[in-house]
């Protein structure tokens, strides 16, 4: 009679007894390591069912090490360092902004002790979250006041609700965008309480668009960025200063949603039509709204500057409290705003900016580098590098290029696919693109102290896996 192999399956208790999984103790609860005991014998039990041969799998200490593995793998935080290596400097996916040293130091010291978030040191009396940034805005943009919130979204939210509750607000059709994670224009405008008032056609307003839609009930005039898309060709749009020179005429607040919120002239990059919030207030605009986390390079934030009596009441609105940062964000965005009183500072040390800046000799020598310690691996059919374009992405200046070297690789066993995904399984992960047939890594994105890593996490992409 041919042997049951389910026989030789230990039980439970013998797989606790094993050293390994006591050791697992100190790191995992008793009902945890069950539960990971009794989901490897399960698997044991299905696979010798099925016919496969024991080949030591039954063994306690193979199983005890498997259990091991399983609550490793199972214990793993979902959020993990990545390499980016897409040329992508503003990955939405990753995270946008790598933060600058001395906003990332900020915001670990604030979450590790305490501080003092909403307490006047000199007083001893509580105070307002809000005074850690406002000073520091109002000097970088020229406006009277600022506050912030949680994300350019909120902003919008709350300024509309503010200024305009049960009022029509007056924007351009050619303003009605969408950009990513569903934000509408339209639909944020409902959900702040105020009533769209849509006027010109796609691509020309004019300036006797707003005024003939002004009446009774109109309660601001709305510009907002395009962000990421354009209008090209026969087109015609107001500017800032015309639209709220009109704004006066009438007594109405002009809102400037600038978007990305770029606080140094990105044409020194290369880049054209990417509005600064100082020339904003500079051409009368009462609010003016950005982000903290695209073109800044800080955390992620809703930033509004402008006049103090709106600021004031803004701060008074129940939903701020819901839209409020927390201690971490609010410690790493007042140092990024530091960093950018001194301008030439904030250039060496704000990482979406040294990523835009750097020279492309630099990264050509970086490309090599890179290719040189590559082709000392085993396993790649072609190591070659190229010169190519990156991307400042996030919704920021989607139709620029700038130029860039990126490392092109074959592996010699399996496909470009395959290796960009065993790369994002590594640790660290690594995020390539792909391009007929082969892996592409854009050095613009790898930062140096990176590379080191980047090499370990290819040698083991390429080694073999279980």
């Amino acid at each position: 009679m041919k042997d049951n192999p389910l026989r030789n399956v230990p039980s439970v208790n013998d797989i606790l007894d094993a050293p390994s999984v006591q050791a697992l103790a100190a790191w995992h609860a008793h009902d945890t390591i069950l539960t990971a005991i009794r989901a490897e014998l399960e698997e044991l039990r299905k696979r010798l069912s099925c016919g496969e041969t024991r080949d030591g799998q039954s063994d306690p200490l193979a199983i005890a090490a498997r259990v091991a593995a399983r609550l490793e793998h199972q214990g793993q935080a979902k959020l993990r360092t990545v390499i980016n290596a897409t040329g992508i400097i503003l990955h939405t996916n990753l995270g946008r902004s790598p933060l600058a040293e001395e906003a990332a130091k900020a915001a670990y010291e604030a979450g590790r002790g305490y501080l003092n978030l909403e307490l006047d040191l000199d007083s001893g009396k509580r105070s307002s979250r809000q005074l850690a940034i406002r000073e520091w805005v109002c000097q970088l943009t020229g406006a009277e006041s600022a506050t912030a919130v949680n994300n350019n979204a909120a902003a919008t939210v709350i300024v509309l609700r503010t200024v305009a509750k049960g009022k029509e607000v007056v924007i351009s059709r050619g303003q009605l965008i969408e950009i990513g994670g569903s934000f509408r224009i339209p639909d944020i405008m409902s959900v702040s309480g105020a009533i769209l008032r849509e006027i010109g056609t796609t691509n020309i307003t004019r300036l006797s668009d707003y005024e003939r839609a002004i009446g009774p009930n109109t309660g601001a005039l709305l510009q907002v960025h395009s962000s990421n898309y354009r209008i090209s060709g026969f087109t015609r749009s107001v500017p800032l200063a015309e639209l709220t020179a009109l704004g006066k005429k009438y007594g109405l607040p002009v809102i400037d949603d600038i978007g990305s919120g770029a606080l140094v002239d990105f044409a020194r990059f290369g880049f054209r039509g990417e509005p600064m919030a100082r020339a904003s207030i500079a051409a009368g605009a009462d609010l003016v709204l950005f982000s903290g986390d695209k073109l800044l390079g800080g955390p992620q934030a809703g930033i509004i500057a402008g006049r103090k009596e709106w600021i004031q009441k803004i701060e008074k609105d129940p939903l701020m409290r819901a839209f409020r940062l927390d201690k971490m964000t609010l410690a790493a965005l007042e140092a990024t705003l530091r960093l950018y009183l001194h301008e030439e500072r904030a250039l060496r040390e704000v990482p979406v900016l040294r990523l835009l800046s750097m020279p492309l000799e630099e990264l050509h020598q970086r490309a090599e580098r890179l290719a040189e310690q590559l082709r000392s691996l085993a396993g790649l059919a072609s190591v070659t590098t190229v010169e190519d374009v990156a991307y400042v992405g996030g919704g920021s200046l989607p139709d620029q290029s700038m130029k860039s070297w990126v490392v092109e690789i074959e592996a010699n066993s399996f496909s470009d696919a395959e290796l960009a995904r065993r790369l994002r399984l590594g640790n660290p992960a690594v995020m390539a693109r792909l391009r007929g047939g082969k892996l592409v890594l854009d050095v613009r994105t790898i930062f140096a102290h990176q590379e080191e890593l980047l090499i370990e996490a290819m040698r083991n992409a390429l080694g073999p896996k279980d």
